[in-house]
């Protein structure tokens, strides 16, 4: 077995299984039982598709996928950063500011 069929196949090994991640975590956006589940789900969801892009890359051979990640990432993180305040901020149920 050659090294570029191996990355190959492994590529495409890793696509399926990152595609199937990247569904059960929309599963657990649409049925999260509370907010903050929600928040996990979507930041899980901003982490595998930038392992996505990244395996996108490595079988295209192509590095402007990689510059794409690292976009992914910073705006993954301000949009954890913001729902994690709107959390803190937001009225509680128990009659509680």
């Amino acid at each position: 077995m050659s090294p570029a069929l191996f990355i190959d196949w492994a590529s495409l090994i890793a696509l399926t299984l990152l595609a199937l991640a990247l569904l059960l975590s929309m599963v657990r956006i649409v049925v999260g039982p509370t907010l903050s589940d929600r928040v996990l789900a979507l930041d899980l969801l901003t982490i595998v598709a930038m392992g996505f892009i990244g395996a996108i890359a490595i079988r295209t051979g192509l590095t402007l996928y990689l510059d794409i990640a690292i976009a992914l990432a910073l705006l993954g993180f301000l949009a954890t950063i913001a729902l994690a305040r709107y959390i803190l901020t937001r009225p509680r149920k128990g009659g509680r500011a």
